[in-house]
């Protein structure tokens, strides 16, 4: 399990990136959060939680959660 910092939030889109504390950026979609979290009262700077799955776009943080 992964963990790191909610960077930014793009709402209107439904998604947003997670910065690890080894430089990494992961992608997270809405739907890749777990019911611990809100996407809606995401602001950045949230401890979280993640697993990380390797798609043909790359790295994204799925099943995120609170950390």
């Amino acid at each position: 399990m992964a963990s790191g910092t909610v960077k930014r939030v793009i709402s209107e889109r439904g998604f947003g990136f997670i910065a690890s504390p080894d430089g990494k950026e992961y992608f997270f979609h809405k739907d890749g959060l777990t019911d611990s979290l809100d996407f809606d009262r995401l602001t950045g700077g949230e401890a979280v939680s993640f697993e990380v799955q390797t798609g043909p776009k790359g790295d994204r943080a799925v099943q995120v959660r609170s950390a």
